[in-house]
This record gives structure tokens, sequence and C-alpha cells, in this order.
């Protein structure tokens, strides 16, 4: 995606070259900055985006200012920014990349909070309704990177569609066992309603949990499949984890 953005960009740049602009065409100064100079350049990127004529193209672009924005700690000016994407699935997508920059950037409990919150009131406003919940997942899942479980249950447990309702259940899940909170994770496997879904992300947080030595926890996610075949799956990769007792593994002594 990103080889396709700087295509873009290129194409872009020989376009504007057989058709100056009209500071270009008259000699007026344009912007010039400095490779250190950050602000300077992101500035310089907002202005070009907008001579993009293709849409897709520019909400592409717009996407990528978002994230770097976030990254910056500038989450209000990102936000706004997503006014001027036209695609809904993209503007979801931007919200993801806020929602995700949030784990990387020093903010403290209530900056997280207003963030998550401003977050969850643009999304609201996505139409049509299914990447407007799409959105949702994406919230929840980056309330969970950042430690936030409840806010991220509650984001969760808000959708309607029930398979996004899931899978944002088992993404929080998984994002709980990788930062080694087992019974965080079983908790979360409790409020996944589908029967089938809850087997395989009971089987994810099984083979997760095992990968990091929390055997007793990966245990409790295997006992709860229904699924023979996933369950059965989740106890050999247990035991493959474990070390045989030394009992079984020491030659007798030769006489």
């Amino acid at each position: 995606m990103k080889r396709h953005f700087f295509t873009v960009f290129w194409a872009t740049a020989l376009i504007l070259s057989i058709n100056p602009s009209p500071a270009q065409a008259t000699g007026l100064s344009v912007t010039s900055c400095t490779g250190a100079n950050r602000a300077c350049m992101i500035t310089e990127l907002q202005s070009t985006l907008p001579q993009i004529v293709e849409k897709n193209w520019r909400d592409i672009g717009y996407r990528e200012l978002i994230k770097l924005l976030a990254l910056e700690g500038r989450t209000t000016e990102a936000i706004a920014l997503i006014d001027e994407i036209s695609n809904p699935d993209t503007q979801a997508l931007s919200i993801r990349g806020i929602g995700m920059a949030a784990s990387e950037i020093n903010l403290n409990p209530q900056g997280y909070t207003d963030l998550f919150t401003a977050l969850r009131k643009r999304a609201d406003s996505i139409n049509p309704l299914a990447p407007r919940e799409i959105a949702y997942t994406y919230i929840s899942m980056s309330q969970a990177f950042s430690r936030l479980d409840a806010a991220a249950k509650d984001t969760a447990l808000s959708i309607a569609n029930p398979a996004l309702k899931n899978k944002a259940l088992g993404e929080m899940a998984e994002i709980q066992a990788e930062r080694n909170d087992g019974s965080a994770a079983l908790q979360t496997l409790t409020l996944i309603e589908d029967a089938p879904y809850r087997n395989k992300a009971s089987r994810t947080i099984a083979l997760l949990l095992s990968d990091r030595a929390q055997f007793n926890e990966a245990y409790l996610a295997a006992r709860n499949i229904t699924n023979p075949y996933l369950k059965a799956e989740a106890l050999q990769y247990i035991l493959n984890k474990q070390k045989p007792p030394a009992s079984a593994t020491q030659k007798a002594a030769t006489p």
C-alpha cells in the first residue's frame, strides 16, 4: 500500500509538471522546507493533497497524513481531517490509524479518554452503518492496545452486527493475551456469544498463552472449547510447549 501511495505522488508530480500551478506559472515563490523540518514538510504535504484529482487517491493521501499527524501527537488536527475523505471505508481506516497511534504517544489517562471519546463521536457520523461499525471495531482494538479494557469492552458490546461484535471481542482477547494478561483474555472470551467463533478465538488464545508459558490460563482456554478437533489441537500445542517431566527423559544408569 505504501508503494502504491508513493506511486500516486510521483504520478501527481508528473501531472503538475505538465500543467503547472498558477504559482509555478507566474514564478511566484513556493514553500521550501529542509529535511529536518518535519512540521514544514507536513504543511507542504497537506497543501499538496487537494491538488490530487482522483478521489480515491486523494482519500489515501489524507489517510496517510492523518496517521502522520496522530503519531506527532496532533490528534485533534488528525480527526478534523477525516472530513476531507469521501470514502466511508477510508474514514474508518483513518480512525484505526489514529487509535493505533494512541498507544505510541504520551497521553495521560484523561487524554486517552478525551481522544477515544472524540474518535467515537466521529465514527458515529460515518454512513452507511457497515463502515461505521467497522470503525467501532477499530476503536475497541485501539482501546485494548492502550490498556483501556473496560472502554474497549463497552465499545465492542455496542456493535449491533453480531459478526463484527465477535470479531472485536476476539481481537481484544488476543491483544490481552499478547500482553501476558491471560485472566483478562479468558474473561473477554466469555463475552463472545457465537460458539464457533468463541471456539476459534479460544484456540488462538490457548496458543498465544502457551507461547508465553502461561500454561494454566492456556489450559482454561482450551478446556472450554466445544469443538473436539480444535480442543485437541489446543491441548496438543500446550503439551508440546511444556517440557516433559525429568523422570521421563533421564536414561537409566548403565550398570
